[in-house]
């Protein structure tokens, strides 16, 4: 048997969805959602907002609050749902080492759509200039455990959200099968 999915990052580049599906998925099944753009600090917001693209020493005390938070929440017996870039291999590493059972939906879509979705977004730090670092610091996760892969470009808000839900519950019912 092996373990339920305790907790869900909804991941990918700038643009993807992840706030919007993530919102969406906890309205579905009664989540509680973490906004991990809430734990930057004002320091990496205002490198973003100037073009520069974060380095791993920029994002390791913000993945160490996100971690904080993940297990402040699954102590608390909540289920929670991250949003994370989560764009390397050792930035998810880093968060399942936080709690057991992660599962992680990467939200995948073309350089083209996260730019033309992130010029659109009005009033958010993340400017459009910074997409191409992102898709260039992006290890895909496809191949890793308790991850779903789900096209951002080619379905909406809702369907993303369902699908994420039903991997989920799905992923649950075969741990305690």
């Amino acid at each position: 048997m092996s373990q339920p999915i305790t907790a869900l990052v909804i991941m990918g580049v700038a643009g993807c969805g992840k706030s919007s599906v993530s919102q969406a998925l906890c309205h579905l099944n009664g989540a509680t959602p973490i906004e991990g753009d809430a734990f930057h600090p004002a320091a990496n917001i205002d490198k973003m907002s100037a073009g520069i693209p974060l380095t791993d020493e920029d994002r390791a005390g913000w993945l160490d609050s996100l971690c904080d938070e993940l297990r402040r929440a699954v102590a608390n017996g909540q289920r929670p749902v991250l949003t994370c870039s989560a764009l390397k291999l050792r930035y998810r590493e880093r968060l399942r080492s936080a709690v057991d059972g992660l599962g992680f939906v990467f939200l995948e879509l073309t350089p083209e759509v996260a730019a033309a979705r992130v010029a659109d977004r009005p009033g958010h730090f993340m400017p459009k200039t910074l997409i191409d670092s992102q898709f260039a610091a992006l290890e895909s996760p496809t191949n890793e455990s308790l991850v779903l892969t789900l096209n951002a470009g080619e379905m909406n808000v809702k369907q993303l959200a369902s699908a994420a839900r039903d991997w989920w519950c799905e992923q649950t019912v075969m741990a305690t099968s």
